[in-house]
């Protein structure tokens, strides 16, 4: 059986996966790693949960699962399972997480938090809930666990930027380039919720939330379909979502963010891009180069000022001193080892981790005021968002 153990003498937490396809497999990776690299409270790699059973049962020895399973019901229930991880569809989010909440198991749901508002108002209830009894939940924006951005929000939160006054956050990405790229459960909006908006928007709207430790206040937003039909298994198919999203966002502080999310920007392969303007300085960062960080120091003599490359590979930044000597980069999939060293960690101390489903329901929210602004082709929406930011 695989097992990982890392602290002696405490309980063995075991572990359920369900859904075994991209993020299934990078969230299987980090469970596998985690361990390695950090010291972490013991637990299991239990059984990986998916609809086919050959194939789930081929994923889950190729991904370090001790056993597979088809019916998620029954696995939240056993008495071996500790921690359930969600990697399904959105669709199937609130149904999984709030059942595993209730049964005692602690969650990690991937984002969006849910393809609804209700959905996701319900499950942030049952955390809430589920929190007064000790079992704790998370939303698993793991950008927030790139070790650059992590930093950039320490320089912002230090004042190295001064007052923010301009935020870009552009998420783009060419996989519909191609309006002959085959249908998938992504474009349709039962079992996507959104497309761009939902799927992308949401790691820009969180970031721009994570960086800055701010609220949205208000919204105007713009929502378009460039392929409206693509080839499917009988024909060709109606797509339901959009390809791309706009959107301009108000903040508590007064500062202003424009998001922009694509899945058809030729070129771009998964490119995240921020801009963070202040009176003091300014923050680049593209996730294509997720090892670097452009920071200016706009309060040094006007002949010295440019965009500083800041190589983030040193041991004293977030994350780093676990993995290689300087200069020796990480990538995209050490994300998700650092969001599970966290919940881990969050687990074991019995805090709040975060992102929490609360922070999880306020980027809902503004996605929902950005919908609502495109169908209601109006120049602001205001954002019915709780203003805590608990776990932050």
């Amino acid at each position: 059986m695989t097992q990982q153990t890392q602290t002696s003498g405490a309980r063995s937490l075991g572990v359920a996966a369900i859904g075994y396809a991209f993020m299934g497999k990078a969230h299987s990776n980090a469970w596998r790693n985690v361990a390695s690299f950090f010291d972490v409270p013991a637990f299991e790699q239990k059984v990986l949960v998916g609809r086919d059973a050959g194939q789930v049962a081929q994923a889950a020895a190729t991904y370090g699962w001790a056993e597979s399973a088809t019916d998620w019901r029954s696995v939240i229930t056993r008495d071996d399972i500790h921690i359930v991880d969600i990697c399904t569809p959105g669709w199937m989010h609130a149904e999984i997480a709030v059942a595993a909440l209730e049964a005692g198991k602690h969650v990690l749901v991937e984002k969006p938090l849910a393809n609804t508002l209700a959905e996701a108002e319900l499950m942030t209830a049952a955390a809430a809930k589920a929190r007064a009894r000790g079992v704790q939940s998370m939303i698993g924006f793991n950008y927030r666990r790139v070790p650059a951005l992590a930093l950039a929000r320490e320089l912002i939160s230090e004042g190295r930027v001064g007052t923010v006054r301009h935020v870009r956050a552009a998420y783009l990405q060419d996989w519909l380039a191609d309006d002959q790229a085959p249908m998938t459960w992504r474009l349709r909006k039962e079992t996507a919720g959104s497309g761009a908006l939902g799927d992308i928007a949401s790691h820009a709207i969180d970031q721009v939330l994570y960086l800055l430790g701010d609220q949205v206040t208000e919204v105007s937003g713009r929502l378009h379909t460039f392929v409206d039909r693509r080839p499917g298994t009988n024909g060709p198919e109606d797509v339901t979502v959009d390809d791309a999203a706009w959107a301009t966002l108000s903040l508590a502080s007064g500062a202003i963010a424009s998001v922009e999310a694509s899945r058809v920007a030729t070129g771009r392969k998964n490119s995240l891009q921020i801009e963070v303007y202040g009176d003091k300085g300014s923050i680049l960062f593209d996730l294509e180069n997720l090892n670097e960080l452009g920071f200016l120091d706009a309060t040094a003599p006007a002949r010295e000022q440019g965009v500083r490359r800041i190589l983030v590979s040193e041991p004293d930044h977030p994350y780093l001193d676990a993995w290689w000597p300087q200069g020796h980069i990480i990538g995209w999939e050490h994300t998700f080892t650092h969001q599970i060293r966290d919940f881990l960690l969050a687990v074991r101390d019995g805090t709040q981790p975060s992102p929490s489903f609360e922070e999880g329901l306020n980027v809902q929210y503004i996605l929902n005021a950005v919908e609502e602004s495109a169908g209601n082709k109006s120049a602001a929406t205001p954002v019915h968002a709780p203003l805590s930011t608990e776990g932050a």
